[in-house]
């Protein structure tokens, strides 16, 4: 559970205008033609997130279809903030085993440093560095062998001014150990330290603290998820940070930055009392900018700073503030990403059963596969509906559940009826789909998932 609380320092003002255009532009770079950085594939939306299961529990609360379709039905990082070493393996492999099984890449924000946020809204952490290794080496058993991306421990080097000389030594040891314990763990996880923001600390001293943590052992910094600026501003603080690091010999870093909430007007630094911020671009692993990995949503979008709600709570007016009003999620061309080839973890995800699909149809027809993710008493079913030759303006899968499943959430997707034949039909935003291309939506149940043939019609 995100447990962060926003970081005082400097908010650069921005006009109202030039933030719609910068909206806008981060959206079409999502599903622009050029990817970047040294990620690609789709990333893994937590199907048990905060607002995933408000969403779910209050189908008839009059802002429940805006979060529903513009935040729940997005990726966004699962943070681990609780001191639980006996139990931090599980949790992170089961996690990231349903990520392997659905062929999508999870984000894990680390937050559990000793000391964190300086003992602010989100103090705690580890109750020192040397029980912090072993919880860091404990979440590294559970990373399996594929593509992870690691948020290592927000605000840790931004924020320093409680620290000692010689804990801030101890500190940057710790995080430099923690980057080396995770990369044994596994090899293919990319891990990125802490850049604060371009309204913090200049791009000399970031690239300093970042190497007196060990940059040179990570993949890159992340930045943004301590404020709302705009994605172009980090983008030109993060090429500066890196040119600061080749300076200093360290290169090959790049940047994440964080946009779930900086699609709006600048003002009040703490999101809870501000109704003017919206969601940025869209989360994904398709910047089009050779220096940026991805565009994340490491902060949960509705989950409080800590000013008016408790820090990490999730509140659906903020929610319902950052998305109303914001740009539809893009709709995007099926994927071409082939299936990874290393071996499953060796701890055991669940169950997954292979898509299940109809050919492409032509003409003005469609076709629907699901992927299903089962474990004991429940599931979660992805769903991607792809035009035959002709776009569709409107689209319904129909599929059968088994004897005592139910469905008990949706997303990206009307449902009629909750168990037997349920028939999905499209939401505003997903509903014209161009020729050849596809659209996803997702349900969540108890009981056995659905088997069989899904079936896809025209509106």
């Amino acid at each position: 559970m995100a447990i962060l609380s926003l970081r005082r320092r400097g908010s650069a003002a921005l006009g109202a205008a030039a933030v719609a255009g910068l909206t806008a532009a981060g959206v079409c770079l999502s599903v622009g033609g050029a990817s970047a950085g040294t990620v690609s594939g789709s990333l893994y939306r937590d199907p048990s997130s905060a607002v995933v299961r408000w969403v779910a529990a209050n189908p008839g609360d009059s802002r429940a279809a805006v979060i529903r379709d513009k935040i729940a039905s997005q990726p966004q990082a699962r943070w681990f903030a609780n001191f639980n070493p006996s139990t931090i393996q599980s949790e992170v492999s089961g996690f990231v085993g349903a990520a392997n099984a659905a062929q999508q890449i999870p984000v894990l924000s680390v937050y559990e440093i000793t000391n964190r946020d300086c003992g602010g809204a989100s103090a705690g952490g580890a109750p020192d560095l040397n029980q912090y290794q072993t919880w860091v080496a404990n979440f590294a058993r559970g990373l399996g062998n594929q593509t992870v991306l690691i948020i290592l421990e927000t605000d840790s080097l931004a924020l320093q001014t409680c620290l000692s000389g010689a804990e801030l030594s101890a500190r940057n040891q710790a995080i430099s150990t923690a980057t080396r314990t995770i990369k044994s763990g596994n090899p293919n996880a990319k891990v990125y330290l802490d850049g604060g923001h371009s309204t913090w600390n200049s791009a000399n001293e970031t690239a300093n603290r970042l190497r007196n943590a060990g940059v040179q052992y990570a993949d890159g910094f992340f930045t943004n998820v301590s404020n709302f600026n705009p994605t172009s501003g980090e983008a030109n603080f993060g090429r500066a940070v890196i040119s600061a690091l080749n300076g200093m010999g360290i290169s090959g870093k790049r940047q994440v930055i964080d946009t779930s909430r900086n699609g709006g007007a600048s003002g009040d630094w703490c999101a809870d009392d501000n109704t003017d911020r919206r969601i940025g671009a869209y989360p994904t692993t398709n910047t089009g900018d050779a220096n940026i990995d991805a565009y994340l949503w490491v902060k949960p979008p509705g989950e409080a700073d800590g000013c008016r709600y408790t820090a990490g709570s999730f509140q659906p007016d903020l929610a319902f503030s950052l998305a109303n009003g914001a740009p539809n999620p893009p709709t995007t061309a099926p994927p071409t990403t082939a299936a990874p080839t290393t071996a499953p973890p060796t701890t055991a995800p669940p169950t997954t059963a292979p898509p299940t699909t109809t050919p492409p149809p032509t003409g003005n027809g469609c076709s629907a596969s699901v992927v299903l993710n089962q474990w004991s008493g429940g599931f979660t079913a992805s769903v991607t509906v792809t035009a035959g030759s002709a776009a569709l303006n409107g689209w319904t899968v129909t599929l059968t559940l088994p004897g005592g499943a139910a469905i008990t959430g949706v997303w990206s997707a009307q449902a009629s009826g909750t168990s037997g034949t349920v028939r999905f039909t499209n939401v505003g935003y997903n509903g014209q789909v161009g020729a050849g291309q596809s659209t996803n939506f997702g349900f969540q149940g108890n009981g056995t998932g659905p088997g069989g043939t899904a079936t896809c019609a025209a509106a």
